[in-house]
């Protein structure tokens, strides 16, 4: 078993090392994928394929400070209602680009705050959505919930429109720590939240906890873990917080001085995982635990399970368009990201454009050295003669990108003939021997081992 100061030496507490919920990361997108790219990309989707949509609804009520997602506070519906009508122009311009017969498989609204919408925004929405696309008839439609910003005529909205999974950020229900990391949401208002979806037939729930917040400790996270688990979620992400106070500016309100120490961090993981386990939920690579009736936890076990922006999913699809300011498209060509800032979005919309700003087109090597990363963090192994024959490359250039791991990453890897397997000791550092793999980031610390 790797000790704390081996997995501390190995960069397990480094917040700069990615999630790898894109390959390359989005820090390494550059301008020049723009509104053409996204015509010649949404064009080239084939007729009667399946693809998944993502809308970004950036505005929150109030803007919590661990969050380091891109959000903008409103006090009022005004802005939320310009936002919605460039929405809906924006799915305009996608729909005359769509082939016949595309479908929805997966549906998400996230943010920010879906829930802020009233329900005549809600409806207007999917509205403006399904006659872009319609929903295949077993497809997900997931809302991100904030419990503090729902009532009972939002969620007939969301029920009435077709939502059949809803995701619920926890992130720890000790009052002490909700108010150092200004998110004020008491179990009482989350269980009351759950119960109204429940009562309504959306029984498929997935959940968020962080690790690692200030003042966190064992005994506190076994409180908020054994709270959320009475709530009955069939999916949790266990997330370690990430102190990034140079990319979100509001985390400085947050008293690094009371942050636990990298032991403590790794005690809060395990604790937390513990208690998963016990409980039932089966582990899903590096951060996720579901119910083995869970969609995910059957996904996994086929080997079907992907990776994205969403994280984990069984979502199969290879196009994921995505609305909204500051939203990221996967099609296989590449990844767009439209304009970070609403107004820049909203001005380009107005235009008749799609709002791309920058984004990346794949190399042949970034298809690769991506499924690499995907096997590893999904599955912890990774068969290299398989990936031969998928990219139709010979297996050595695969061999060639393990070149340097064992000295740089020591005693967390096998390699038996063309399997590479993370020993169960080294998954908590999974994401550091993905980070082996990715040119982009190699390139840039001077230990590059691309072929």
């Amino acid at each position: 078993m790797q000790t704390t100061s081996q997995l501390k030496r190995l960069g397990l507490f480094d917040a700069r090392v990615p999630r790898y919920t894109s390959y390359p990361t989005a820090p390494h997108f550059k301008a020049g994928v723009g509104s053409a790219n996204l015509s010649d990309w949404i064009s080239a989707i084939p007729a009667d394929d399946a693809v998944s949509l993502y809308v970004h609804i950036p505005f929150c009520r109030r803007l919590c400070w661990f969050c380091a997602c891109r959000t903008q506070g409103t006090s009022t519906a005004e802005p939320v209602v310009a936002y919605v009508n460039s929405l809906k122009q924006e799915l305009s311009t996608i729909k005359t680009l769509l082939a016949d017969g595309i479908k929805l498989e997966h549906l998400h609204w996230g943010g920010g705050t879906p829930t802020l919408l009233q329900p005549e925004m809600i409806a207007d929405l999917t509205d403006a959505i399904l006659s872009t696309t319609p929903l295949a008839p077993d497809a997900q439609f997931s809302v991100e919930i904030d419990p503090s910003e729902i009532d009972d005529a939002r969620l007939d909205a969301l029920a009435a429109a077709g939502m059949n999974r809803a995701s619920i950020g926890v992130q720890d229900f000790d009052p002490m720590i909700q108010e150092v990391i200004g998110r004020p949401q008491s179990y009482e208002i989350t269980k009351q939240a759950v119960d109204g979806l429940r009562a309504r037939g959306i029984n498929s729930l997935n959940m968020d906890i962080l690790y690692g917040l200030p003042h966190q400790n064992t005994a506190r996270i076994t409180d908020s873990v054994e709270k959320l688990i009475s709530l009955g979620p069939d999916r949790v992400a266990l997330f370690g917080y990430a102190h990034v106070p140079w990319v979100a500016r509001r985390q400085t309100l947050i008293p690094t001085e009371a942050l636990p120490s990298a032991e403590e961090r790794l005690d809060l993981y395990n604790t937390a995982r513990d208690l998963f386990i016990a409980a039932g939920y089966d582990e899903i690579g590096i951060d996720h635990f579901a119910l083995p009736s869970d969609g995910l936890a059957k996904a996994h076990k086929a080997g079907t399970m992907k990776r994205n922006f969403q994280g984990y999913t069984e979502d199969a699809s290879k196009v994921m368009i995505g609305v909204g300011a500051s939203s990221i498209a996967r099609y296989p060509q590449g990844y767009a990201q439209n304009e970070p800032a609403t107004s820049k979005y909203q001005a380009a919309v107005r235009d008749g454009r799609l709002a791309g700003a920058k984004g990346h087109v794949f190399s042949d090597e970034d298809l690769a050295r991506g499924r690499v990363i995907e096997e590893l963090l999904c599955y912890f192994r990774v068969d290299f003669a398989k990936l031969a024959d998928e990219f139709t490359r010979p297996v050595d250039d695969f061999l060639a990108m393990v070149v340097g791991l064992d000295a740089a990453m020591p005693d967390t890897t096998d390699l038996d003939g063309t399997v590479l397997t993370i020993r169960p000791s080294a998954r908590p550092v999974a994401r550091m021997i993905a980070r082996h793999f990715d040119d982009y980031e190699m390139n840039e610390s001077g230990h590059s081992q691309a072929v």
